[in-house]
């Protein structure tokens, strides 16, 4: 019985499709599906790398110039987080959804809103304040890249260090709200994270 339903399957694999078996037609998508999924998972990743992220004058003369004097730049251990690190999740969904906002900040190049440094800081707390905004609805995700609080190790932090985090945990705040301007100089403006966090949940 099971060897009939295997012929059977065999069979129709091979019964012609107008001009090819069906067989055929199958591997031919199935190839032409890697190839597709190949060249669609390289060009995803060519654009997390640095050279991509400050291939224009917009982010290679403003934050990139900031970014180059952190700790997550140059550090006595080498390890370097670019923007990607930072800005892209790393599970598929996120990391979708965050390359889909990042298409619509195209038309921002196109249209040249941040063009020169003066108009950057013109729009420096409006665009710290989107990205903080996603980074409170995700709980900091981006930060988990490389960051988990319970794989911390107390004893090598400062007491500061030490208190603030367990009480960060205690109280469910997420990274953003404590670390900001870390990377990029704080945008002067009305509220910070916790405050836009504040807002969110109140539905404000």
């Amino acid at each position: 019985m099971k060897n009939g339903w295997l012929t059977r399957i065999s069979a129709a694999l091979r019964t012609p499709c107008t001009k090819y078996s069906l067989l055929t037609v199958g591997a031919t998508f199935f190839f032409a599906g890697i190839i597709f999924w190949g060249g669609f998972n390289t060009a995803l990743e060519t654009t997390n790398t640095l050279e991509f992220c400050i291939g224009c004058h917009e982010m290679n003369d403003n934050v990139y110039q900031e970014y180059k004097k952190t700790i997550h730049y140059s550090n006595r251990t080498g390890v370097r987080a670019v923007c990607s690190d930072c800005h892209v999740p790393k599970d598929w969904v996120h990391k979708m959804a965050r390359k889909i906002q990042a298409s619509g900040e195209v038309w921002g190049k196109i249209t040249g809103v941040i063009d020169t440094p003066e108009k950057f800081e013109a729009k420096r707390y409006e665009l710290a304040t989107r990205a903080w905004t996603r980074m409170v609805t995700t709980d900091s995700i981006e930060c988990r890249n490389c960051h988990h609080i319970d794989a911390m190790d107390p004893s090598k932090q400062t007491e500061k260090a030490q208190r603030r985090h367990a009480k960060a945990k205690i109280d469910g705040k997420t990274c953003i709200e404590c670390h900001f301007g870390i990377a990029h100089k704080e945008p002067a403006g009305a509220d910070g994270p916790t405050e836009l966090k504040a807002k969110l949940m109140s539905g404000r």
